[in-house]
C-alpha cells in the first residue's frame, strides 16, 4: 500500500430620515503585520522577523496618507514572509523559495521547461506589472492546468483594460472617490450623471458561493460602466490578492454607510421602494425621476419578487443613474443578465463562446493569496503531479436533520461515487471473485476527494487497495483535509476551502456533486466540462429513501455555473414565464431543474 498523506490537524429600513452611519471618521486598513508561519529556526531568522515587523510598523503609517498603496506596499511585504502550509504533506517537496511554482521533479512531459511558452498571461487577461512575490498565483496558475484554456475575445481584453483604468482613476484614495463618498451623506436625490459611479458588493456566504457573486458583479459593473468594491470585513484580503493594478477594491474602513445592518425589509432596498411607489423623498415612482444617492439591491436567493425587478430592461435604465449601487447577493445571477436585451450584443462580443464568462472572469479576478497558493502547489507536486491522471472528486452531501448538517457516513453516496467513476470508465473497475488481474501495466490514476468527511476517501482507497484493479492501473486515493461541518466564518477553514478548489481545478476530469458552487467554481477555473452526481429535487436538504439515482450521473451541458434561484418573471410580457425557453443559450441546469445556466450555442 502506497504511502498516505497523514490527515490534517483541525482548525479549530422612514425613507428620508434613515441614513445609517457607521462610527468613527478615522482612515484605516485592513493591513496588519505578518502572522508568524512557524517558529524561527534560529537567531538569524528571528532578526529578519523582526525587521519585517519594524517595516510593516513603518507602511502602516504611510497608509494613513495613501491608502492604495497602503494596501500594496504591506502586501509586498507580507510576501516576503515564507508561506504556511494549511494541509499535512508526508516528504515535503524540496525546492528554493525564490522560485515554489517550478516543478523540477516531474516528468518532462508535465514540467514547463516543455512548454516554454506557457501562457503565463492567460490568452491576454493579465498585464504584466504585478509583483511577483506579492501574489504567486496570479502569473502561475497556467503551470498547473493541463487542460487547454478557452481563447478569451479580444475584445473582452480591451474591455479588461478599460475597466482596470476606470477603477484606478476612481478608486479609494482618489478625490473623484472621496467626493462620490461623500455624495452618500446626502439627503438629497442626484441630478445629471457622473464620470465614478460605483457598485460595493456585500460578501457573505461559504467559500464557492463568494467567488461566484463576486464575478456576477464584475460582469455587471463591467457592463454599466461601474467601479467594483467588495466588502473587506469578510477575509477577502486574505484569500485573494488585489485584481487591479495601481489600486483597490477593498472599500474603506471608513465608508460611511453602515452597510452590515442592511437587509431585505430595508427601505433603502429597491424592492421596496417599488412596492411603496417612493425614491427617497418622491411620492410616486417615475422611471424619469431624480435618483437617490444610493440603492441597496437585494439579490439573496430568498428575495422577493419586486427584487427580482432588477433583471428588466426598464428597471436598468433607472438604477444607470443612481451613483451607488449596494448589492448583496449568494447568487451567480449571470444568466439573467443575458436576457436583458440592452446588455445582449455586449454580451455577445464580450463572450463569443458564450459558456465560458466564469472561466475567464474567475480566472482574471481571483488569485488565492501565497498561503493558500502554496498550500495548494505544494500538495499537487507531492501527490498528483506525477500520476499519468488525477480524477477530482467533489463531494457534497445536502441534507439536514433539523438544524445539523449531515455529512454522512452514506454508503448510498459512496456507491454513487463509484457507480459514476467506474460506469463512465473514469476509473477501473475492482478485481472482483471473477477476475484476474492485469499485469504489465504501469498506469497510475491519482483520485483526489474534496469532502467534509473523509469516510469516503478511506473506503475507495480501501477498495482499491485491497482488491486492485482488472486492467492493473494504480489507483491512488488522497483527500487534503476533512473540516466535518461548513464554517465559512472561519478564516482557515475559509483558506482551505480555497485551496482545495484551487486542487480540483488542476485534475484532468471532474466528478462534481449536484447543487454544489464548490464544484462549480473548480469547473469553471479549469474549463472542464464535468459529470455531475444527481439529486433528488423534491426537497434538496431532507432526508431521502438512500437510494442510489439512476442514472447516478451525467455529463454536463457547459462549464458555466448554475443561477440556482433564476427569476421566473418574463419583463416584456409581464407576466410569469419559463425563461429557461426565451434564447437557446439559457437553458435549465442539469442538476437544478429551476435554476438557470449559460450554454455555448455550437453544443446544442
Amino acid at each position: 500500500m502506497e504511502k498516505q498523506p497523514s490527515s490534517w490537524r483541525g482548525s479549530n429600513g422612514g425613507h428620508e430620515k434613515r441614513l445609517p452611519l457607521s462610527g468613527g471618521g478615522r482612515l484605516e486598513t485592513e493591513a496588519r503585520a505578518p502572522h508568524a508561519h512557524a517558529q524561527a529556526a534560529d537567531q538569524q531568522e528571528a532578526g529578519r522577523g523582526r525587521h519585517r515587523r519594524n517595516c510593516v510598523r513603518a507602511a502602516l503609517v504611510l497608509c494613513l496618507l495613501t491608502l492604495p498603496a497602503c494596501v500594496l506596499i504591506v502586501g509586498n511585504l507580507q510576501a516576503e514572509s515564507s508561506s504556511e502550509m494549511l494541509f499535512d504533506v508526508d516528504d515535503l517537496p524540496k525546492y528554493d523559495d525564490d522560485d515554489q511554482d517550478i516543478r523540477d521533479d516531474m516528468p518532462d512531459d508535465l514540467s514547463p521547461s516543455a512548454q516554454i511558452d506557457y501562457d503565463r498571461l492567460l490568452g491576454g487577461l493579465l498585464v504584466e506589472g504585478f509583483d511577483e512575490r506579492s501574489c504567486r498565483s496570479r502569473y502561475q496558475f497556467a503551470r498547473y492546468h493541463r487542460n487547454a484554456a478557452r481563447v478569451p475575445s479580444s475584445y473582452l481584453i480591451e474591455r479588461l483594460r478599460r475597466q482596470e483604468a476606470l477603477q484606478k482613476k476612481c478608486g479609494p484614495g482618489t478625490k473623484s472617490y472621496n467626493n462620490a463618498a461623500k455624495q452618500l451623506m446626502s439627503t438629497q436625490s442626484i441630478n445629471g450623471t457622473s464620470d465614478c459611479n460605483y457598485l460595493f458588493l456585500i460578501i457573505h456566504a461559504g467559500m464557492g458561493n463568494r467567488m461566484l457573486e463576486i464575478t456576477s458583479a464584475f460582469l455587471y459593473a463591467l457592463l454599466t460602466g461601474r467601479v467594483l468594491l467588495v466588502d473587506r470585513s469578510k477575509q477577502i484580503a486574505s484569500t485573494f490578492c488585489e485584481p487591479f493594478p495601481g489600486t483597490s477594491w477593498l472599500i474603506p474602513s471608513d465608508f460611511p454607510l453602515s452597510y452590515n445592518e442592511f437587509t431585505e425589509r430595508s427601505p433603502e432596498s429597491y424592492g421596496n421602494m417599488l412596492q411603496d411607489n417612493v425614491i427617497r423623498g418622491n411620492t410616486y415612482r417615475s422611471l424619469t425621476s431624480a435618483r437617490p444617492p444610493y440603492v441597496f439591491l437585494y439579490l439573496d436567493g430568498d428575495c422577493a419578487p419586486n427584487d427580482t425587478l432588477f433583471y428588466c430592461e426598464d428597471h436598468q435604465q433607472f438604477l444607470q443613474g443612481v451613483p451607488w449601487l449596494i448589492m448583496r447577493t449568494d447568487m451567480y445571477f449571470v444568466p439573467s443578465l443575458f436576457l436583458i436585451p440592452s446588455f445582449q450584443d455586449e454580451l455577445s462580443k464580450l463572450f463569443p463562446e458564450k459558456d465560458t464568462v466564469f472561466h475567464h472572469l474567475g480566472r482574471y479576478l481571483l488569485h488565492p493569496t501565497n498561503d493558500i497558493w502554496y498550500s495548494a502547489t505544494t500538495y499537487y507536486r507531492a501527490y498528483l503531479a506525477k500520476a499519468d491522471k488525477v480524477v477530482g472528486i467533489q463531494i457534497r452531501v445536502l441534507e439536514t436533520k433539523g438544524i445539523l448538517q449531515r455529512n454522512g457516513p452514506f454508503p448510498h453516496v459512496l456507491e454513487q461515487v463509484l457507480s459514476c467513476a467506474q460506469g463512465e470508465k473514469l476509473l477501473p473497475q475492482i478485481i472482483g471473485v471473477t477476475h484476474e488481474a492485469a499485469t504489465g501495466n504501469n498506469r497510475t490514476i491519482a483520485v483526489l476527494v474534496t469532502s467534509l468527511s473523509s469516510w469516503y476517501s478511506d473506503q475507495i482507497r480501501g477498495r482499491y487497495s485491497e482488491h486492485g484493479t482488472v486492467d492493473g492501473t494504480t489507483v491512488k486515493v488522497y483527500q487534503p483535509s476533512h473540516e466535518e461541518y461548513q464554517r465559512s466564518k472561519n478564516k482557515r477553514h475559509n483558506m482551505k476551502a480555497l485551496a482545495e478548489i484551487y486542487l480540483l481545478s488542476m485534475s484532468d476530469v471532474l466528478i462534481t456533486s449536484g447543487y454544489s458552487t464548490f464544484g462549480y467554481v473548480a469547473q469553471g477555473l479549469a474549463g472542464l466540462t464535468p459529470w455531475i452526481m444527481y439529486k433528488p429535487e423534491d426537497d434538496l436538504y431532507k432526508p431521502k429513501n438512500h437510494v442510489v439515482p439512476k442514472p447516478p450521473c451525467g455529463r454536463a451541458m457547459s462549464i458555466e455555473p448554475c443561477f440556482h434561484q433564476a427569476p421566473y418573471f418574463d419583463c416584456k410580457a409581464k407576466s410569469f414565464a419559463d425563461l429557461g425557453k426565451v434564447v437557446p443559450y439559457v437553458r435549465h441546469c442539469e442538476d437544478v431543474s429551476w435554476g438557470l445556466k449559460i450554454v455555448n450555442e455550437t453544443q446544442l
